[in-house]
């Protein structure tokens, strides 16, 4: 019953995504086909392009750019909050058909727990005996779909998500501030450091919106980094 550690794999994504996306802005502009534009603008015209529209929140046209990632060694806390993010697909490992063998799952520390020795070997202690627990269930003739249900949020788990670049610019935002729970912000920053160099005009400014609106939205919970932003301000969704 090992604790496990983040794995961000892309799957595939958008052949040359930014081709693509540059032909989709320019052929609401253009009497030529999309497939001649794809082939015809110039790499200097793509990014002007993109950042048109990046800079002026038309975003609908980078959503013809996706990408599919396999993430694991996530808890099942992370993939909670990340099913949120609604404009996207995805195929979770099921706790209800992968029965876990001799109770004996793989799990998450948090680093706040993991920081103190004598609570993280209390929580290794606690994963062992839901472990022994589940393994008793299963013995006992009860079937994975219920047995599960004594599986604690710590527990790992795998799944593929797909995002368009759109949704990933809004999910980059939301779980790259430093107020979003630590691990899902180091997986979001994984796979922004996988999608940059594929579309590094689109995710150019891929961020919290501190940084990409010069507006922290979090009001009175603000951590405070928008102060050392040139221009930023603080303001409230609630206001």
């Amino acid at each position: 019953m090992p604790a496990t550690k983040l794995k961000v794999t892309l799957l595939s994504h958008t052949l040359n995504p930014e081709e693509v996306v540059a032909a989709a802005i320019n052929q609401c502009y253009s009497a030529k086909g999309g497939s001649e534009l794809k082939e015809t603008i110039p790499e200097d015209k793509r990014k002007r392009l993109i950042d048109l529209v990046v800079a002026s929140g038309h975003h609908s046209t980078i959503e013809h750019a996706s990408f599919s990632f396999a993430v694991e060694g996530v808890s099942r806390a992370l993939t909670h909050q990340l099913v949120r993010h609604r404009v996207a697909s995805f195929s979770q490992q099921s706790q209800r058909y992968v029965a876990v063998k001799q109770g004996d799952f793989n799990y998450l520390i948090p680093p706040a727990i993991a920081a103190k020795p004598e609570l993280k070997k209390k929580f290794e202690t606690q994963m062992q005996e839901i472990g022994s627990f589940y393994s008793e269930l299963i013995e006992g003739g009860i079937l994975a779909e219920d047995a599960r249900s004594v599986l604690p949020n710590a527990a790992e788990t795998k799944i593929v998500i797909t995002m368009n670049a759109r949704e990933l610019l809004h999910f980059f935002q939301h779980r790259l501030c430093i107020r979003a729970q630590l691990e899902i912000r180091q997986m979001a920053a994984e796979m922004l450091k996988i999608v940059k160099p594929l579309a590094p005009n689109i995710f150019a400014h891929a961020g919290p919106t501190c940084e990409t609106e010069k507006i922290c939205w979090e009001g009175n919970l603000s951590c405070g980094k928008w102060k050392a932003i040139k221009g930023a301000e603080l303001r409230s969704r609630g206001a």
